[in-house]
């Protein structure tokens, strides 16, 4: 090869990185597409109505709010696992992202390789709650009554395979308890349910039940996180009230198609961070319950393998069947 041959392609190849350097400090040239894999009017929506205008103030494009919800989450997640990996789809995902590996049979996309990480957003976790009038009154109620022979006390959830049912499933393993599942069509139609005292108690999202927990027409008993949530200081956890070890979280987080470069990664998860941060949105997630978090993409990568494997050691050690 002659001495301008090699000077010839070295120019070329040189030329190509600042293009494409070039084309990622470019971003966002037009508007951007955050899909929601779960219907309008939910926690996850609303999370999104919060998020999109302040991430588009932050980013200086729109950013368009597309709810694709259907199947715990995999319809949109199939959706955004085929479209371009440019940073202009991205999708806001929930807890289901973590756990359809360990109780879908038929999964439309792998996981893990469908979706590069951007931006844990936030942690919610669910209250155990009852009625009022429940003779239900503790955790140790609850152990008791699952305990019981014949009779078990009965838990609702907004379906199979859902967060709520595998927090109750999480409750059974490590307590030793065999409360009994009984499966809703969402999380809305069980609330009501529990509320009418249908059925005795609910492991509900913090973010849905903490208003009926404030008018009274709900009581909670503990909170299902680590710590006690700000929201709620003197309620006790699980795990302090008599099951060691239980930590149970629904949680927000924003994924891009696999492939998608680094640099852009990288953009809108800086942007994502200041979001959540900022003391007004801060302010809004703390009322129901959510402790903002604003997390890096390897942050996030290292947060959703663990809870793969979490729930799918469950859902084995424990022979569950979600569908």
């Amino acid at each position: 090869m002659t001495v301008q041959r090699t000077l010839a392609m070295l120019a070329l190849g040189l030329g190509a990185c600042a293009g494409a350097g070039t084309a990622a400090a470019a971003y966002p040239e037009k508007p951007i597409t955050l899909v929601v894999t779960y219907p309008p009017g939910g926690t996850v929506d609303a999370v999104a109505r919060m998020l999109g205008p302040r991430l588009s103030a932050e980013l200086g494009q729109s950013v368009i709010i597309e709810n694709k919800g259907g199947a715990g989450g995999m319809i949109g997640g199939a959706y955004v696992a085929r479209a371009a990996a440019d940073g202009y789809t991205l999708m806001l995902d929930a807890s289901n992202h973590a756990q359809n590996p360990a109780v879908q049979a038929n999964m439309a996309f792998d996981t893990l390789g469908a979706f590069t990480p951007v931006s844990l957003l936030l942690r919610v976790p669910n209250v155990l709650v009852t009625t009022p009038a429940s003779p239900v009154q503790s955790v140790n109620d609850v152990i008791e009554g699952g305990r019981r022979s014949g009779n078990a006390l009965m838990f609702a959830s907004s379906g199979p395979g859902s967060a709520q049912h595998l927090a109750g499933e999480l409750f059974n393993h490590l307590a030793k308890t065999h409360l009994e599942h009984v499966p809703y069509k969402g999380g809305g139609p069980a609330m009501v349910d529990v509320m009418a005292g249908q059925v005795p108690i609910m492991f509900a999202s913090m973010g849905s039940a903490w208003t009926h927990v404030q008018s009274g027409k709900l009581r909670a008993i503990a909170v299902t996180g680590k710590s006690r949530s700000s929201a709620a200081p003197d309620l006790p956890t699980l795990a302090e009230s008599g099951v060691p070890g239980y930590e149970a979280y629904e949680w927000n987080a924003v994924f891009a198609p696999a492939g998608t470069p680094p640099e852009i990664v990288d953009t809108v998860s800086a942007a994502l961070a200041k979001v959540v941060r900022s003391p007004e949105m801060r302010k809004q997630l703390e009322a129901i319950g959510a402790e903002p978090v604003g997390s890096t993409p390897a942050e996030l990568d290292t947060f959703r393998r663990a809870e793969i494997e979490k729930w799918k050691t469950l859902v084995q050690e424990a022979g569950l069947k979600t569908n």
